[in-house]
């Protein structure tokens, strides 16, 4: 039964949201491993395996979970790059975001986007928002163990 599970994409540049949405993710205690791109321009070089990516894995994310304010390249770019390349557009995508609201918002249901998280990350709503995506089977949580 052991297909290799597929990896979490997290984009996030700042420090501090960074920690709080790994800690939500170890709250859930979740055995996908989560990969870290700091900037729009290291979440494409992971996407299309290039640059220090070369070599990884080929299969794509179970899920991207992408900020909108990133250096280099921004998270709009990235989900439009994603949204209109016929390897990446399956891949689901939920913006971390500090606002449901305004014309960043209605470019991203535009392109295609599957959901939205709000900041800081709740390992909740973090769920909530999968299994409404019917991403719940891509992600496994480590059994809890009795105590002896």
């Amino acid at each position: 039964m052991s297909a290799q599970l597929r990896s979490i994409l997290l984009v996030e540049d700042n420090p501090l949201d960074l920690e709080l949405t790994l800690h939500e993710l170890a709250q859930y205690r979740l055995v996908n491993e989560v990969i870290i791109a700091r900037d729009g321009q290291e979440a494409l070089d992971y996407l299309h395996r290039r640059g220090q990516f070369v070599l990884r894995r080929v299969e794509l994310p179970a899920v991207v979970l992408l900020d909108l304010k990133l250096p280099k390249i921004d998270g709009l770019q990235v989900l439009a790059e994603m949204k209109s390349d016929p390897a990446l557009v399956e891949v689901p995508v939920v913006v971390l975001t500090t606002t449901q609201n305004g014309p960043d918002m209605k470019r991203c249901r535009a392109l295609g986007v599957q959901g939205y998280l709000p900041k800081p990350v709740n390992f909740h709503e973090l769920i909530d928002t999968l299994a409404q995506l019917g991403l719940v089977f891509a992600i496994q949580r480590e059994p809890l163990r009795a105590e002896s």
